[in-house]
């Protein structure tokens, strides 16, 4: 049975100073590069997630060794083709959709086949978007309807080279195409869209035989085959996904500050920042620095009155495509009529999070016009809400869990949130945290 969360009033003046957990975008992939190293990763801060788990669960039944001590998480990496397993194995991505994309273009010379499943949510998303391309390298798939899980990889033992044309601004897709291209004799071209680039950095820090040419709206990658890729310590940089559900939430409340402490500000991701200024919002970078490739620094924001709306820009969508569920939340307190255009991408997420996102700002009596890749969203600067308002049946999304108790400890209300468990897919300690707020 679901746990359900309610809470029946608004969060008062808070002045804080927390930190998050690890990026769990970086988590995964620091797991699935430390697997195919040569030797004994360590990583601190690494996000303690289903999905990160499940990547973690994943390369141990792929023969990686892997041991946990304190905040310390050791990966005894058995190299580039260092993978040992029987035949029938199945690797369960629970949630993951960056898990279970990304270790298919690692298992492209996989000896034996490998079964992919997932959890409910996970199995109703396209895999066939990168399936397509990982074929093309020599793999052969079979999927469910040929597009979704459960899926069979058969690898092959000469990995071609290919061109990639990347289209929809998907880090998951991209990112699996260049664990690919580690393993093919040649080159591996890619023309990708703008998105988050954390795997490009991680390589290059790593000084792997990667080439980025970085244009207006596309990045034009070449990746040729690895021999060796050495052990990476690496302390995670805090998530900054995980960090908007606060940031907003200090936006939104009265005479409140927050810093959030080593976050990571990739430009690739830092869109719900951008975008929340744009608003008018009071955002600030403290003690700016780079840390093996990447951007941190710590977030310090504070309640804003006489919130804008916004005409946001397209070009912003991908490094936000995580946080605009509660990038809405502003816009509905912001003066004047906000339009976000080209999110089809949303519905391409745990849920559909664009309906989700119309969904509930109807529940929260705000006016919105949505259509299956657009919303129009009428601001109201005085909004409360006095009603009952029930979220459920929401596929485990996270995101809809979390931005719908941000929306009730801003707006306030009755709420009665389902699934309170969804939050163990990316953030199992957000509860705890919105605690320390209230004290």
């Amino acid at each position: 049975m679901l746990k359900i969360l309610k809470i029946k009033k608004k969060i008062g003046n808070f002045e804080k100073v927390i930190s998050v957990p690890g990026d769990k975008s970086l988590s995964i992939r620091w797991v699935l590069l430390a697997s195919i190293s040569s030797g004994v990763s360590k990583s601190s801060n690494l996000l303690l997630s289903e999905d990160v788990l499940a990547a973690i669960n994943g390369i141990r039944k792929l023969g990686i060794k892997v041991n946990f001590n304190s905040n310390v998480c050791k990966i005894y990496g058995k190299g580039i083709d260092g993978y040992n397993f029987k035949k029938g194995l199945i690797i369960d991505a629970k949630n993951s959709g960056t898990f279970g994309r990304l270790i298919l273009g690692l298992l492209v010379n996989a000896k034996e086949k490998v079964k992919l499943i997932g959890d409910d949510s996970l199995s109703n998303r396209d895999f066939a978007r990168i399936t397509k391309p990982l074929s093309k390298f020599g793999a052969i798939f079979n999927l469910k309807n040929n597009k979704t899980l459960p899926l069979t990889i058969q690898g092959t033992n000469k990995v071609l080279p290919i061109k990639y044309y990347e289209k929809k601004g998907s880090a998951q897709c991209k990112s699996s195409v260049i664990f690919a291209g580690f393993k093919a004799n040649g080159t591996t071209f890619i023309k990708a869209r703008k998105s988050r680039n954390h795997t490009e950095l991680l390589c290059k820090y790593l000084k792997l035989p990667i080439h980025i040419k970085n244009e207006k709206e596309f990045d034009l990658i070449k990746i040729n085959k690895v021999k060796k890729i050495n052990p990476i310590n690496y302390k995670i940089p805090s998530d900054i996904s995980s960090s908007a559900f606060f940031i907003v939430l200090t936006i939104l409340n009265e005479n409140s500050k927050l810093t959030i402490k080593n976050v990571n500000i990739n430009p690739s991701r830092t869109g719900v920042i951008t975008i929340l200024r744009m608003m008018g919002a009071k955002i600030k970078y403290k003690n700016k620095k780079n840390y093996k490739g990447e951007k941190i620094a710590d977030i310090h924001v504070e309640s804003t009155k006489n919130l804008k709306s916004i005409n946001c820009p397209t070009k912003l969508n991908t490094g936000a495509i995580d946080e605009f569920l509660v990038i809405f939340l502003v816009a509905a307190k912001s003066k004047g009529i906000s339009v976000f255009k080209n999110l089809a991408e949303l519905n391409q997420k745990e849920s559909p999070r664009l309906k989700w996102g119309s969904k509930i700002l109807n529940l929260m009596g705000v006016k919105n016009i949505a259509t299956k890749d657009s919303i129009k969203i009428f601001g109201n600067p005085n909004l409360k809400i006095k009603k009952k308002i029930i979220i459920k049946n929401f596929l485990k999304d996270h995101r809809v869990f979390m931005t719908s108790v941000i929306a009730s400890l801003s707006f306030g209300g009755y709420w009665e949130i389902s699934d309170k468990d969804s939050v163990k897919t990316s953030f199992p300690s957000f509860l705890r945290i919105i605690k320390t707020l209230e004290k």
